[in-house]
């Protein structure tokens, strides 16, 4: 199994959502966190990470990460919700 993923960052609870996919899910998160990376989450403080998935390969994420991008926000609102009501940053759980 080649580990994968697909993640959505938020600002805050039903704040701003970032869905994005990538194989190595602890460096995506910390390159926010400390204000590197792509200019979208910088510019709009999108660094807590509160939904990811688990996949065995990067085209299968991609394909899933492409769905989840089609989906209206309340859907992505409400999938984040089933695993993570309170919506509370899940990276230190990670890196752990």
């Amino acid at each position: 199994m080649d580990d994968s993923y697909i993640y959505i960052l938020s600002s805050g609870k039903n704040g701003t959502l970032y869905v994005g996919a990538t194989t190595d899910l602890v460096s995506r998160i910390w390159e926010p966190k400390q204000g590197f990376g792509s200019n979208f989450p910088k510019n709009y403080k999108v660094i807590n990470l509160v939904y990811y998935e688990n996949h065995s390969n990067i085209l299968d994420a991609y394909a899933r990460e492409t769905r989840l991008k089609k989906r209206k926000r309340k859907w992505k609102g409400e999938l984040i919700e089933t695993a993570n009501p309170d919506w509370v940053c899940l990276y230190n759980s990670i890196v752990m």
